[in-house]
């Protein structure tokens, strides 16, 4: 068996955000800065893991840090979304597309019924 070696969680921010939990996290963020303990509490997780899940995150551009007092507090750096809000927007297209064939079919099937009912 050949064993790959799995690439760093801290190389992009696709690799970081990846792990559901660190989603949970910056969805939580959105609604402004918190200290890691209070995250932690949040998520059902020690503080030691939610830090490791924060120091990715952080080491990608999506979140940023400062001392409070003796905790550290976290808040969302939203411009590391860049990258995936650009490769995500490529697929605008497929999906306008996609929907505008499903909305034609839905109006044809309309019309159909409509026509036998006639």
């Amino acid at each position: 068996m050949v064993v790959m070696a799995r690439a760093a969680t801290t190389s992009d921010v696709f690799n970081a955000i990846a792990e559901p939990q660190r989603r949970e996290m910056l969805v939580l963020l959105r609604s402004g800065e918190r200290p890691v303990t209070e995250l932690a509490r949040e998520m059902g997780m020690t503080q030691p893991r939610a830090s490791k899940h924060l120091r990715v995150l952080r080491e990608v551009g999506l979140v940023r840090d400062r001392k409070e007092g003796k905790q550290r507090v976290y808040g969302l750096d939203a411009r590391g979304l860049r990258a995936i809000h650009e490769w995500t927007g490529g697929f605008e297209r497929f999906w306008n597309e996609s929907f505008g064939r499903l909305d034609a079919y839905v109006q044809d099937l309309k019309q159909a019924r409509k026509r036998s009912h006639e």
